[in-house]
């Protein structure tokens, strides 16, 4: 941990407001390539696919509306160029599966290049306004939804089938359909354009981060850089560990207000921080059971910190000892550790909350909120054991990327209230373990007082700062590098 927050230690720029991945600094179009019509696109399948059907439309750009999309913004984007639309439906033999795949290709200043988008919790692709975004800057972009559409916060709509696992549409989600996203993306690309691209990328955060690992891992020539930003790689232990603070409250039966749970923070960060941030929670020590008996405003009402909510917050920062982390201090509560008050219990967070009740106890009425420590240890155990082979995203094993010549940056927040920094740190350092010269092609910034996929001093540009290191062996060395 020391190492990296080393390697990171630079100026970082505050933002006004967030940027989102794949809003991107325009760059220069490659020579002229003239298009081939809209509607004369053939594709071939992927290996072990099938295609059932393919669209193509022209659309005139200009301001380009999405469907609602709560709670993630997903605004209209105006100029966006004319673009053609291609959708490829495919399936998989067996599996019963319909998946969408979809590519938006500018019909002219075309950067020469490729870029997938990832997901983010059960969603396993992007279709808002980060493609328009990303038309606007040049690219071909693409993405899929691996057939399993639905709320992006649960898999009940499709993770059992008969009460079983689903477990076509599992490894669909988990890595099936992201080697088909390359390969549909960039023939309808090559096929549109007359030419290959340049270069392709991989572009998400959080679930889309966990898929780029696994794209590095298992595909190594589908992409030339992989940006993965707060990744959900150990997504087979991360699921369960997330509802370790519902846990604690639950067993404990205490529940302090997020107003009580972010005194502790406030006392931890004027202990350990710098300028309202701590520059490195992991070593912050500060004693929770230092804040008994002060007393704070809540909500107009004078409550009085106990032993019991020390206790609690002492178990959520430390974490299910001996399997996974905790929150680190500083880090907002309010992600994982949710209460309500009639009757008073924790509220686990909705996405591991989906994984324990569908993926592990096979039965989507499970009420996760009555899980006693002993089941929880069952329950990770499980997981772990059943799952990490399928979706744990976590083989430190890049030799076949590094001989590719890939770049994988990546980048996650001190402060992220869903995914602790600490398991992307721990694949990082047994990466280092495996192999030798790890920075030169897989570098690992850490982002103090930022959150998941963003807030606070997150990175600007991290995609452009990966172009220039593919493209110009520019290797971003310091945070201010991963900003316009």
């Amino acid at each position: 941990m020391k190492r990296l927050l080393t390697l990171v230690a630079a100026a970082i720029v505050p933002l006004a407001a967030i940027v989102p991945l794949a809003v991107l600094v325009p760059l220069p179009s490659s020579s002229a390539a003239e298009p081939s019509a809209c509607s004369n696109l053939s594709v071939k399948a992927p290996q072990g696919a099938h295609i059932d059907a393919v669209t193509a439309v022209d659309r005139p750009g200009g301001t380009v509306t999405f469907p609602p999309n709560p709670p993630f913004p997903n605004d209209p984007v105006a100029d966006v160029p004319a673009y053609c639309e291609v959708t490829v439906q495919l399936s998989h033999p067996g599996a019963g599966d319909h998946v969408k795949t979809a590519v938006w290709l500018p019909k002219g200043g075309w950067n020469g290049r490729f870029q997938a988008l990832g997901g983010s919790g059960y969603a396993a692709g992007e279709f808002g306004a980060p493609w328009a975004n990303a038309v606007k800057a040049g690219y071909a972009v693409a993405s899929t939804d691996a057939g399993v559409t639905g709320s992006p916060f649960t898999a009940d709509s499709w993770a059992l089938k008969n009460g079983k696992v689903d477990q076509g549409l599992l490894k669909n989600f988990a890595s099936r359909s992201l080697h088909d996203l390359a390969e549909v993306g960039k023939a309808v690309t090559n096929q549109y354009y007359g030419r290959a691209a340049s270069y392709s990328y991989w572009n998400g955060c959080s679930t889309g981060g966990r898929q780029g690992y696994i794209e590095a891992q298992q595909h190594p020539d589908d992409f030339d850089g992989v940006l993965a930003a707060s990744p959900a790689i150990n997504w087979d232990r991360w699921t369960v560990a997330a509802i370790w603070p519902a846990v604690v409250m639950n067993q404990e039966h205490t529940y302090p207000t997020n107003c009580e749970l972010e005194e502790f923070n406030k006392a931890a960060v004027q202990a350990c921080g710098r300028d309202g941030v701590i520059q490195d929670p992991v070593n912050c020590h500060w004693a929770p059971e230092r804040l008994i008996g002060k007393t704070v405003l809540c909500e107009g009402k004078t409550v009085k910190i106990t032993a019991a909510d020390a206790r609690v917050v002492r178990k959520i920062w430390d974490g299910p000892r001996g399997l996974w982390y905790g929150l680190t201090r500083g880090t907002p509560f309010n992600g994982l550790a949710v209460t309500q008050d009639h009757p008073p219990y924790a509220v686990p967070f909705v996405v591991p909350d989906s994984w324990v009740r569908n993926f592990l106890k096979l039965d989507p009425a499970y009420d996760t909120s009555k899980l006693t420590y002993a089941q929880f240890y069952k329950l990770f155990r499980q997981s772990q054991a059943q799952y990490n082979q399928v979706i744990g995203s976590d083989n430190p094993d890049l030799s076949g990327f590094r001989r590719s010549g890939g770049k994988l940056l990546s980048w996650h927040g001190l402060a992220d209230s869903l995914i602790p920094a600490q398991g992307t740190v721990d694949y990082r350092n047994r990466v280092e373990q495996s192999m030798s010269r790890v920075d030169n092609f897989y570098r690992l910034f850490l982002v103090p007082g930022a959150g998941h996929c963003g807030g606070g001093p997150a990175p600007t540009d991290p995609l452009g700062a990966l172009v220039k290191w593919v493209e110009q062996g520019k290797a971003p060395r310091t945070l201010a590098d991963l900003n316009s």
